[in-house]
C-alpha cells in the first residue's frame, strides 16, 4: 500500500524528485496511460515503448503542474503530444501521400445483423489501420480533436486530415465487412 493518501501528495513528491512518489503515480496511472498508447501504436511493443518515454516525459516535466485541472489529462496530452512527435519524427516528415490504393466503396456501409466486436477486437482492428490513417483517426475519434487541430499538430491540411479520416474509415468498414462475409460463409 502506498504512504501517499492523495493524488497531489504524489505530485508534489514526484515534483521533488522522490522515487517512491515516482513509484506510486507510475502504478495509478499506467493502466490507463497504456491504453492511450495502445490505441496510437501499431502493436503492444511500440505501445510499451510509448508508455516509457511518456512517463520520462511526464516525470521531466510535472514541474510544470500547476494543480489546476485535471492531472490525468495533463498526463494524457503529455502522452499523445509525445506519440504525435515520435510519428512526426520518425515517419510523416514527407508530405503524407497516399500509400494504398483507394480503398473501393460508398461512404455508407451495410450494417447487417452479424457478429459484434469486442474491446479488443476492434483495437486490434484500429491497429492495423494504416498508420498515417490510425493516427488522424485517434485523433478526431478517439481524443475529439478538430481537422484544424490534427493539421497543426501532424503539419498537413485540414483537408488531408479529412481524406485520410475518411480512408481510415472506409478501411475500417472494408474490413469489417469482409469479417461479417466470413463469418456468414461459414454458417
Amino acid at each position: 500500500m502506498s504512504v501517499f493518501k492523495e493524488i497531489n501528495d504524489i505530485i508534489s513528491g514526484c515534483q521533488k524528485g522522490e522515487r517512491s512518489a515516482q513509484k506510486a503515480l507510475y502504478e495509478l496511472f499506467a493502466p490507463k496511460m497504456f491504453g492511450v498508447c495502445l490505441r496510437y501504436a501499431g502493436n503492444r511493443e511500440e505501445a510499451e515503448d510509448f508508455l516509457q518515454d511518456g512517463f520520462i516525459r511526464v516525470f521531466e516535466k510535472i514541474g510544470d503542474f500547476r494543480f489546476e485541472g485535471s492531472f490525468e489529462g495533463w498526463m494524457r496530452r503529455i502522452m499523445i503530444n509525445l506519440i504525435i512527435e515520435s510519428f512526426r519524427k520518425a515517419r510523416i516528415k514527407t508530405e503524407m501521400k497516399d500509400e494504398f490504393p483507394d480503398i473501393e466503396g460508398d461512404e455508407d456501409t451495410n450494417h447487417s445483423e452479424g457478429k459484434g466486436y469486442s474491446l479488443n477486437e476492434l483495437l486490434s482492428l484500429i491497429q492495423k489501420l494504416p498508420e498515417k490513417y490510425r493516427l488522424v483517426f485517434n485523433m478526431y475519434v478517439i481524443d475529439e480533436l478538430t481537422h484544424e487541430e490534427i493539421a497543426r499538430k501532424l503539419n498537413i491540411s485540414p483537408g488531408t486530415s479529412k481524406s485520410n479520416l475518411s480512408r481510415a474509415r472506409k478501411w475500417l468498414q472494408q474490413r469489417i465487412s469482409e469479417d461479417r462475409k466470413l463469418e456468414t460463409t461459414k454458417l
